[in-house]
C-alpha cells in the first residue's frame, strides 16, 4: 500500500463519504427492539455496566465537568496534530475578565487530576457518566458529534506499570461488557436472535507491531478488519509509537497514555506502549467496532519524551502538565468506554443514532430511512 494511504488512515475517524456509508450499511436490517423498548434495554445495560465496572475495578461514580477552563490544559485534543479543536466560549457575566471556557471532548486528563481531588488511595478510582461534543468528526454509522463515555481512572503504583497489569484490567472490563450483553438478552429475549452469534467469551491480545507483521501492506483499519474477522474480540497494545513501517498504528495524544515505554521483545524486536483499544467484530454492520481506548498514564519522564516526539513541549507550562512534572497527582491507569458504541454492539443496532439522540445530516437520514434504520433526533 502507498505510504500516503497509510498516513491518511492514522487519524480522522469516520468513513468520509455518504456514498460509501450507503454501501456499507446492511440492506437486510430489522431492529430487534422498537425504539422505546430499546431505551428500556439501554438503561438496563447502563446500570449493569456502571455497577459492575465499579465493583471489578474498585471505582466510585463521581460527577464530571461538561466545560473546563482553556488555561487548565485538561481538555482532550484526541490526537497529536491538534486538528480536532474543542468548542470555546466565554462565561461569567459581570466579571472584569470573563472565563475562557471549552466544552470537553473527553475527560481523560481531568480524571487524573480528580483522583487527588477525591483523595483516592492506591487501588481506588473513579468512574464518570461523561458527556462531550466533538464537532470535527465525520458523522457516519458509529461516529457522532455527541459523545457519551464511561470515563474511569484508578490510582496505581510504579510496580503496576507493566503489560500484565494492563491485561488484567482489560480482561475485567471485557467481563463486564460481555456480562451486560448476556444480562440484556435474559431480560429482553428478542435480543437472543439466531441471526447473530454469541458475544465472544475470550478477548485476544495483539501488539500493533504483531498485526503489522501479519498484514504489512494494509492500512491500519484494513489490518484491524482482517484480524477481527478471525478473532472477534481483541485488544491492540501499543497505539501511538511509530511502528516498523514508519507510521504509528494510529495517532494518539502525547500527554495521557504512555505509548513510549518499551514493554516486550519478540524475535529481537522491541515493542512499545502501555496502552491500547478493545475492538470487536460487529455482526450487524459486519465491520470493526471500537469500544474503548485505555492505558497506563504517562510519568513525568514519558510525558516529556512524548511531547518532544510530537513537538509539543510548550504544553509543559500548563497546569495539568505541571502537576505531573511536580508529582502532584498520582500514577494512574484509565480509559473511556464509549456508551453508545457499547449499546450499539450489545443491543444489535446498525447505527449509533438508534441508541443516541443527536443531530444528523439530511443525506445520512435519507440513507438510513431507505435501509429501515430509524435514527433518533
Amino acid at each position: 500500500m502507498a505510504g500516503n494511504d497509510k498516513k491518511a488512515d492514522l487519524a480522522g475517524p469516520g468513513i468520509s463519504t455518504y456514498e460509501e456509508i450507503e454501501k456499507i450499511l446492511p440492506n437486510d436490517y430489522r431492529a430487534l427492539l422498537p425504539p422505546l423498548k430499546r431505551m428500556e434495554a439501554l438503561f438496563v445495560v447502563k446500570n449493569y455496566i456502571e455497577e459492575n465496572l465499579c465493583k471489578e475495578l474498585n471505582l466510585k461514580m463521581v460527577q464530571v465537568p461538561l466545560i473546563v477552563s482553556k488555561e487548565s490544559g485538561v481538555n482532550d485534543y484526541l490526537d497529536r496534530d491538534g486538528s480536532r479543536t474543542p468548542i470555546e466560549f466565554q462565561c461569567g457575566l459581570g466579571l472584569e475578565k470573563r472565563i475562557e471556557a471549552q466544552v470537553v471532548q473527553a475527560a481523560t486528563k481531568w480524571k487524573r487530576m480528580a483522583l487527588k481531588q477525591f483523595e483516592c488511595e492506591v487501588g481506588q478510582g473513579i468512574c464518570t457518566d461523561m458527556r462531550a461534543v466533538r464537532k470535527d468528526y465525520f458523522l457516519d454509522h458509529d461516529h457522532s458529534s455527541y459523545v457519551d463515555q464511561w470515563d474511569w481512572e484508578r490510582v496505581i503504583t510504579a510496580d503496576q506499570r507493566n503489560l500484565e497489569f494492563l491485561k488484567d484490567i482489560v480482561r475485567k472490563i471485557w467481563k463486564v461488557i460481555r456480562g451486560a450483553g448476556i444480562y440484556a438478552r435474559e431480560h429482553f429475549p428478542e435480543l437472543d436472535s439466531d441471526k447473530y452469534p454469541d458475544f465472544p467469551e475470550e478477548l485476544k491480545f495483539f501488539h500493533a507491531e504483531e498485526i503489522l507483521e501479519m498484514y504489512p501492506d494494509l492500512s491500519r483499519k484494513q489490518r484491524e478488519t482482517k484480524i477481527i474477522q478471525e478473532f472477534p474480540a481483541i485488544f491492540i497494545i501499543g497505539i501511538g509509537w511509530v511502528l516498523k513501517d514508519g507510521y504509528p498504528h494510529e495517532m494518539r495524544a502525547a500527554d495521557y497514555d504512555d505509548w513510549a515505554t518499551p514493554t516486550i521483545t519478540i524475535n529481537g524486536q522491541t515493542m512499545y506502549g502501555l496502552n491500547g483499544d478493545i475492538l470487536v467484530w460487529n455482526p450487524v454492520t459486519r465491520r470493526r467496532h471500537e469500544l474503548t481506548s485505555m492505558g497506563i498514564r504517562v510519568t513525568k519522564e514519558t510525558l516529556k519524551q512524548q511531547l518532544e516526539i510530537t513537538d509539543q513541549l510548550d504544553f509543559l507550562e500548563l497546569p495539568y502538565h505541571q502537576a505531573i512534572l511536580n508529582d502532584q497527582i498520582p500514577l494512574s491507569i484509565g480509559g473511556g468506554i464509549g456508551q453508545s458504541r457499547t449499546y450499539m454492539y450489545l443491543l444489535r443496532t446498525a447505527h449509533i443514532g438508534e441508541v443516541s439522540v443527536t443531530v444528523w445530516p439530511r443525506a445520512l437520514k435519507e440513507i438510513c430511512a431507505k435501509k429501515n434504520i430509524q435514527v433518533l433526533e
